[in-house]
């Protein structure tokens, strides 16, 4: 079997083997492909029989025109840059790696509440600028510091990730309102309930989005529900940056309406220059790294092998699309 990896770097930038997906077949990885040509990823595919993507686009027309292809393997959760329904239409399975950083992206969903709190990066920089050996008193704060034990975080979206950082805040001392479609009452505790999504916005301290990018969360962040929730909110978000309309976010920062937010995903990937949330103040963004520790990576490693050998086998696993 032939095997193309069109964008591996971010998986493996080399810390990682491929050698688990060369012991199934002739691989070939690119570091990265330019996700603009079709042209370009026609040829690099070739007459593959599996190829994995993480970013590059899959349109209708690439998967029309390479004909051998038999297995679209993404080395992520997220899988809309494939054409779902041309792969459907020529019986070729779309299968992408559920679970594997629930722990790290919960860690990181935190990591930001807790930066926004403390600002811990920059004391640290003011120490070793001299400020505080030059200082009059024995400490200072630059920003005000925030106490999270008895506030309420609301998590739009409870499924793995969610209840991963509600655990981790409940450690904290918080209190969790979670707005899901699903609901399972074996979560339901005495810091954790189920509400409807007015209830949370109209409560919560601190809204964590950790829901999937569908036609009703797109853009579920916006003037309307910003102007429902408590004045001086934070705002996370490491799920999907169109979950978040980002003009009305910045509006929201710069007239205090919500306290800070911390991001680490944008609408634009990379982030654009006139991304308005580039000029909002307290607003913390990093570069869509929740999923990149190397546990979690090496995890999505081994899922995506096994995707391959279980399509192989001929009893496919992670297949999302009919």
């Amino acid at each position: 079997m032939k095997i193309v990896v069109l964008d591996g770097f971010t998986e493996n930038p080399g810390d990682l083997s491929w050698t688990g997906l060369e012991q199934l077949g002739s691989l070939t990885v690119y570091e990265r492909s330019p996700c603009d040509d079709e042209a370009e990823i026609i040829r690099r595919i070739g007459n593959a029989e599996a190829v994995y993507i993480n970013k590059v686009p899959l349109t209708a027309a690439v998967i029309e025109q390479c004909e051998n292809l038999k297995f679209i393997g993404v080395l992520a959760t997220g899988y809309n840059v494939v054409d779902i329904r041309a792969a459907s239409k020529k019986g070729i399975p779309v299968c992408n790696i559920p679970t594997y950083g629930t722990a790290a992206v919960g860690q990181f969903a935190i990591a930001l509440l807790m930066e926004i709190c403390h600002h811990i990066g920059h004391h640290s920089q003011a120490v070793y600028e001299g400020r505080w050996s030059a200082g009059p008193d024995w400490c200072f704060w630059d920003y005000p510091l925030i106490e999270l034990a008895g506030k309420t975080m609301g998590i739009i979206g409870f499924g793995r990730i969610g209840q991963a950082t509600a655990g981790i805040a409940q450690a904290m001392g918080m209190k969790i309102l979670a707005y899901d479609a699903y609901q399972n009452p074996d979560l339901v505790t005495d810091t954790c309930s189920y509400s409807a999504l007015d209830t949370l916005l109209e409560e919560a301290d601190v809204i964590s989005l950790h829901c999937p990018l569908l036609p009703e969360t797109e853009g579920i962040i916006n003037k309307e529900t910003i102007g429902v929730m408590k004045d001086g909110v934070i705002i996370i978000n490491n799920s999907r940056g169109p979950l978040i309309v980002e003009a009305d976010l910045a509006d929201a920062l710069r007239n205090g309406k919500v306290f800070a937010a911390g991001l680490d995903v944008v609408s634009s990937e990379p982030i654009q220059e006139d991304n308005p949330l580039l000029q909002a103040p307290n607003c913390i963004i990093t570069p869509h790294i929740s999923w990149a520790p190397k546990e979690s990576r090496a995890r999505l490693m081994e899922i995506a092998v096994e995707n391959l050998k279980r399509f192989i086998d001929g009893t496919p696993v992670n297949v999302v699309n009919p």
